[in-house]
């Protein structure tokens, strides 16, 4: 039999339920579906958007915490021809309704809690699907008001019938707006299915793993959690982080095999007891989000003997861009990798011109994984995603300029130095925090660091150390010694501030953002 064309997100679920129809695809808390179950639930959740009167690119956003339910709404939505647009259910009330009407959301699904959170937020979507059963009777909201049961919760054979391409939209995802308003980043289909087919691909996933879904379905990188596991039939556990002894726990009742996390995330866990069974049987971990520090790093690969260690970089205006393999940790710990299959990643000066191994540049990212642009956002979309070959025979070709810079080395190694936003400028040098915090961790005393330049009249800006302690109170003259040895001068820190722990983004990164904020008020 010929295989299926994959040209919609969710034909990921149906290719894995006509394959792999009785394993388990999704499990939350004691509740299992198996591929077939689920892509039934998708089918009867499309054929109620398609029901209600919704249509080709409408967006339906999905405002909930990790269940099955979140899992069924985001593919039937793109089953049904919409746009899903994942809300991170950390985000406050006017956020979420910044994301709602930015977007022009016509169908919120959500949970009554939440949405009487938006009681008194200006928002204007028409439809409301609750999950609970019988809540939402004295809400406020004054449209369409539905519920997941019976409307939305049928199993149905196969969607509605399918207008879209793989070039429409598929999901908007709305960054953490390190400045200014969040950008909506409008993915494709194709995105997002070539990007499961490259990243599975990569991490060597099949029907045998169970990978632990912990980071947020409205981050990039969480998202991929569930096209990867679907594109190779895998079994995703899915846990509403809070407590590192969690993970521990249901990697030991689910027999899990690969985890994806942020450096915070990471510095929580290797500091857990693991059974040795339980950390035995993990097959790899994966870090994005952020240079995980060696030290942390040296500590998971103890933990985990057996595990390879996978560390990854991605910008959620291309989904994935680059991994190392694990076969090289151990020569260069400190690389971001090369471009994962079925990316190009370049090195290039202001001018487009490439730059030489050794010299710093813009990391651009080119090929079918480049965002369709930032939703409704002409100047901003121009900005950063701008034609990189031209030819007079051809429209021109459109890459991704990250704002990241990079060096590569002379074997093609990829090394992240900063974002072009957060390079520390100070008696006339340009400095990376990275650098900085890879030597505050390497001292053993800091659990978390973030290094920080402050406007200075003198120095241009002065760097400040923000930290928390591994064990008990913070070494702070110990600290700034070992700097001195190990920096010249401009780079030692001319202060550290210690924090009980430092603030994380809705995306479990480190808040640089609130943290300049703490500091300069």
């Amino acid at each position: 039999m010929r295989p299926a064309i994959r040209y919609n997100l969710s034909h990921l679920l149906r290719q894995a339920a006509a394959e792999h129809g009785d394993a388990p695809a999704i499990t939350y808390k004691n509740s299992t579906l198996t591929y077939s179950q689920l892509w039934q639930q998708v089918c009867g959740f499309a054929a109620g958007l398609v029901k209600i009167g919704l249509s080709r690119d409408d967006r339906v956003a999905v405002l909930l915490e990790k269940r099955i339910e979140t899992v069924t709404a985001i593919f039937g939505i793109a089953a049904a021809g919409c746009v899903a647009v994942p809300v991170n259910s950390l985000l406050r009330p006017q956020q979420v309704a910044y994301i709602l009407n930015d977007c022009n959301v016509r169908v919120l699904v959500t949970s009554a809690d939440r949405l009487a959170q938006l009681e008194g937020c200006d928002t204007s979507f028409e439809h409301v699907i609750l999950v609970d059963d019988e809540a939402g009777k004295d809400t406020w909201f004054r449209g369409e008001l539905r519920h997941w049961r019976p409307e939305f919760a049928k199993e149905q054979a196969e969607p509605p019938r399918l207008t879209s391409v793989d070039c429409d939209m598929a999901a908007i995802l709305y960054t953490s707006g390190s400045t200014g308003k969040p950008k909506g980043v409008v993915l494709s289909h194709r995105n997002l299915i070539v990007g499961a087919e490259s990243v599975s691909h990569y991490l060597g996933n099949t029907p045998a793993d169970t990978i632990l879904s912990v980071l947020p379905l409205s981050f990039d990188a969480g998202l991929s959690q569930l096209t990867t596991a679907f594109n190779a039939g895998a079994h995703v556990v899915l846990m509403n982080y809070l407590l590192p002894q969690d993970v521990v726990r249901l990697c030991e009742k689910h027999k899990v095999t690969g985890i994806t996390g942020v450096p915070p995330f990471w510095i929580q866990v290797v500091n857990q007891n693991w059974p040795p069974e339980t950390a035995s049987r993990l097959r790899y971990f994966a870090n994005t989000g952020g240079r995980m520090p060696k030290a942390t790093l040296d500590r998971l690969r103890a933990l985990f003997p057996q595990a390879l260690p996978y560390l990854m970089y991605g910008l959620t205006e291309a989904f994935r861009s680059t991994y190392l393999d694990p076969s090289e940790v151990d020569r260069r710990p400190d690389s971001i990798g090369k471009a994962i299959p079925n990316a190009e990643i370049l090195v290039l000066r202001p001018d487009g011109s490439r730059c030489n191994p050794g010299e710093h540049g813009e990391l651009v990212h080119r090929g079918p994984l480049v965002a369709m642009g930032y939703w409704n956002d002409p100047a901003r979309t121009a900005e950063r995603f701008r034609p990189y070959r031209e030819a007079a025979w051809r429209s021109p070709e459109i890459a991704v300029f990250s704002g990241d810079t990079v060096v590569e080395d002379e074997e093609g190694f990829l090394f992240f130095v900063g974002r072009r936003d957060e390079m520390i400028k100070t008696s006339g040098y340009r400095v990376s925090p990275t650098e900085i915090e890879e030597v505050a961790y390497g001292t053993g005393f800091v659990r978390e660091a973030v290094a920080l330049g402050i406007e200075d009249a003198a120095l241009g800006q002065r760097i400040v150390l923000i930290a928390s302690s591994l064990n008990g109170a913070l070494d702070i003259p110990g600290l700034l010694g070992r700097f001195r040895q190990q920096l010249p001068q401009y780079m030692v820190p001319s202060s550290v501030v210690e924090l009980p722990a430092l603030p994380t983004t809705p995306n479990g990164k480190l808040d640089r953002v609130l943290l300049r904020e703490r500091v300069s008020s």
